[in-house]
């Protein structure tokens, strides 16, 4: 990241206003691309691919639909596992009712549904903010729990109570079920990643998003020049939803293929909150950095007593892994609370100046 921006001059608004107005991050994001669409999947162990990319990958679209929400329009939620069930049930269903449609579309077309539970559980957000919304998006969290458990329809009258991936095949390659390459998974979850995450993108730069951060900024004063605040946090919910139940569905289609209840409960909400305030609130890259961290240290932790030769059972592992988490939680609270995205800017800047003083 050592470079000059020197010479590079923007001769319209249209070039001044990019997204990578930089040649060298243009260069930098097409490099990042081509390792994820092409060296990972050649290269990467089915190991590597389905227990860390494939999830950081899901988590790190989670992150970015609470982000929308939090980050950008400041609105709190605890309900996001929720939303992230809703979208996977849906996406059951739909297979269920059509078999022969292609998943990825299904996979899509599930996020609506989460979008539209969550513009329900978005209205009371147009009288109350702060605690007493969290307290509202987790009695949403915990009345949908309840809704997976006793309504068998959605899972179809399963004994077991779960939902079960079938087989399908989209574009010549099954994508899901055991018989499922890795790489394929992987690539069908990527490229379905990179689209939102540009398209959402977009959406922040454009009137919506200003109207978010107008909302999440001061709120009367938004109104006062014209914002309507019915219309900007109900399309925040619903976008965060639909982010939301479309990671859902990545989850339990492209890596669990197969879930409980359980994969969606309050615990979840929390993880992917805890991602959010790690990365860096407000920010996309925020997201995926959070995810990375919370998703990849437990596996480095869990790493290193076998690196070292130490026996050490996993439940004391696991509770070292929590103490970790929650002291850095608490640090970037009060450190830096815009979180990895902030850190990376800040190096990001030194390293443009450097070797002179900053």
């Amino acid at each position: 990241m050592i470079y000059r921006e020197a010479g590079q001059f923007k001769t319209s608004y249209k070039a001044d206003m990019a997204k990578f107005p930089i040649l060298q991050d243009r260069i930098a994001v097409w490099i990042y691309l081509v390792i994820a669409f092409v060296f990972i999947p050649l290269f990467g162990s089915d190991f590597f691919i389905n227990s860390m990319m494939i999830p950081f990958l899901i988590f790190a679209l989670a992150a970015i639909g609470l982000n929308v929400l939090t980050g950008f329009t400041g609105q709190i939620s605890l309900g996001t596992g929720a939303f992230m069930g809703v979208g996977a049930y849906a996406c059951y269903k739909l297979t269920t009712i059509f078999p022969d449609v292609n998943i990825i579309l299904l996979v899509l077309a599930s996020g609506v549904f989460s979008a539209g539970i969550g513009m329900i559980f978005g209205l009371p957000s147009m009288r109350i903010k702060g605690f007493y919304l969290v307290v509202t998006t987790l009695a949403a969290q915990f009345f949908l729990e309840w809704v997976f458990i006793r309504v068998p329809w959605l899972y179809n009258y399963n004994d077991s109570g779960a939902i079960e991936v079938p087989q399908r095949e989209a574009f010549g390659f099954i994508v899901t079920g055991p018989a499922a390459e890795p790489s394929v998974r992987y690539l069908v979850v990527l490229s379905l990643v990179v689209a939102i995450t540009w398209v959402t993108s977009n959406l922040l730069r454009g009137h919506t998003g200003r109207s978010w951060m107008m909302i999440r900024d001061m709120d009367i004063a938004a109104e006062l020049v014209g914002v309507r605040p019915l219309k900007a946090k109900l399309s925040s919910f619903a976008v965060s939803s639909y982010i939301a139940g479309v990671a859902g569905a990545l989850m339990v289609f492209f890596w669990l293929g197969a879930a409980e209840v359980e994969s969606f409960d309050v615990n979840q909400s929390f993880l992917i909150l805890f991602m959010v305030i790690i990365g860096g609130l407000g920010s996309l890259l925020g997201s995926f950095l959070g995810a990375a961290f919370i998703w990849m240290l437990p596996i480095v932790i869990r790493a290193i007593p076998r690196v070292l030769g130490l026996d050490i059972n996993a439940a004391r592992v696991e509770q070292v892994n929590f103490m970790i988490l929650g002291a850095l939680i608490i640090l970037f609270l009060i450190v830096e609370p815009h979180g990895l995205a902030r850190l990376w800017a800040i190096a990001k800047q030194k390293l443009r100046v450097w070797p002179f003083p900053y």
